[in-house]
Formats: C-alpha cells, sequence, structure tokens
C-alpha cells in the first residue's frame, strides 16, 4: 500500500527526487483527475506525486477537479498527503520566498464541487473541521525544516480565494482583518475532501509575493516567479528531510 503523497502546485509540476517513477492512470466517478499519478521512491519511501494544475500547468484554481483528485489518492492507498501551493503573504513573517506550515484556514471560493456527501445516497453526513490539517503531519514537517536549518512560519491561518484573479488590495486588508496571514487559490476544498475520506493532511505554503496592498506598485509574475525559484527549492530540501523520516 503507498501511504505517503505530495500534490505539487505552481512551481512543482514534477518531483524531481522521485526514483524509478512511473505513470498510472486513475478513473473516477468524478470525472478526470488534473493529471496521471506519478509514482516512485524518495530515499528507499513509495511516495505518489500529483501535479494539482496539470503537466504542464494548464488547470486554474476554480477549475480544478479537487474531488477526482483526492478520490483517486484514496483509491491508490494514500493515507497521507503533503499539498505543496504558492500563496501570497498577508502578515509580516510571511515575507516572500519564505515557507510556512499552516494550521487554520478560511474559505472563500464559491461555486466549487466541494464535498463527496451531496445527499445523493439519501444521508446527510457532517464531518468535524475544528483542525483542518493534521497535527502529526504539521510537527513532522516542522521538525524536518529544522534539520535542515530552513526558516519557516510554523502556524499561519490560510485564506482560500477563488481565483484566477489575484486580489484587490482592499480584499487583503479585509483578510487580515478576519485574522488570515496567507492567502491561495487551492487549499480548498482539498482540505475538506481529504478529511471527508479520513486521509491526513497538511500544507506546506510557499509565499511567491506580498498579497495586494502591502508594498507599492502592482504584483507582477516575474517577482512571482523569482520568489517561487528561491523558495520552492527550499520546498524541495524539506520534503526530501520530510520524506526521510517518514
Amino acid at each position: 500500500m503507498t501511504k505517503l503523497a505530495i500534490i505539487g502546485g505552481t512551481g512543482l509540476t514534477q518531483l524531481t527526487a522521485l526514483k524509478n517513477p512511473r505513470h498510472e492512470t486513475v478513473y473516477t466517478p468524478y470525472g478526470n483527475p488534473s493529471a496521471d499519478f506519478v509514482i516512485g521512491e524518495i530515499q528507499d519511501k513509495t511516495v505518489v506525486f500529483l501535479a494539482r494544475h496539470g503537466n504542464p500547468h494548464t488547470i486554474p484554481p476554480h477549475k480544478i477537479n479537487y474531488r477526482a483528485n483526492i478520490w483517486a489518492l484514496k483509491k491508490l492507498g494514500v493515507q497521507d498527503i503533503i499539498a505543496v501551493a504558492a500563496v501570497g503573504g498577508i502578515t509580516p513573517k510571511m515575507v516572500p520566498a519564505s515557507l510556512a506550515i499552516p494550521d487554520q484556514i478560511i474559505d472563500y471560493t464559491y461555486s466549487r464541487e466541494h464535498t463527496f456527501f451531496d445527499g445523493k445516497d439519501g444521508s446527510v453526513t457532517h464531518i468535524d473541521f475544528s483542525y483542518p490539517y493534521c497535527q502529526k503531519l504539521r510537527a513532522n514537517l516542522i521538525t524536518a525544516a529544522a534539520s535542515e536549518n530552513l526558516p519557516i512560519s510554523p502556524i499561519g491561518t490560510y485564506g482560500c480565494t477563488q481565483g484566477p484573479r489575484l486580489e484587490s488590495a482592499a480584499e487583503i486588508a479585509r483578510m487580515e482583518r478576519d485574522g488570515c496571514d496567507l492567502v491561495g487559490m487551492t487549499g480548498m476544498p482539498e482540505a475538506s475532501l481529504a478529511k471527508e475520506l479520513d486521509i491526513n493532511y497538511a500544507a506546506l505554503a510557499v509565499m511567491a509575493n506580498w498579497g495586494a496592498g502591502k508594498i507599492e506598485g502592482e504584483i507582477t509574475m516575474t517577482e512571482i516567479e523569482e520568489n517561487l525559484h528561491h523558495g520552492m527549492a527550499n520546498a524541495a530540501k524539506l520534503l526530501q528531510a520530510f520524506v526521510a523520516a517518514y
């Protein structure tokens, strides 16, 4: 049984550390996942990798088939997911190119297929979502970062927006008042769907830029790409250390 999966976001469409990779297509009742699953070994541990936006990167955040992705991972026997995401920083510690391990989330998305429990089976099912992220996985990510001397923010509230546009300065100001530390577009319903299927889930956030209004001027793709280049390199080191201790 394959236990661990890594979902890659913007800036991480393939996992170069995977040895002996093989591709597997999984068909689901919810349609096609974002891409074929790549299964290989890191540090002699079997790992499943999925490019959330497809490979090449072609699927915008609001069009990702989150239900198909999570259902397929469950079918593959995955028990733990580390979800890597490029995000924007809101509060002072969330500087561009830095890493964070969020512990809470606020969902601002709409019109996404966000649950497996749609009532079609004649039942009403609720899950507890008080703590969206697995505390054990979070602790292990924090330990892995320390082993590599990688500075991270060990807590933070992820605000998930609809996308694909970036936010206005007023929206970021509202999110900060709401208690958000960082902003992304893919954290939901990915986290809650994993919870519905009893898969442990934690996020590794890579700061691609400051949120709108946090610095003067507009956010540029050049800035985002440069920050992701450095941030994803550190994320890869952290993931290697995490898998080695898994």
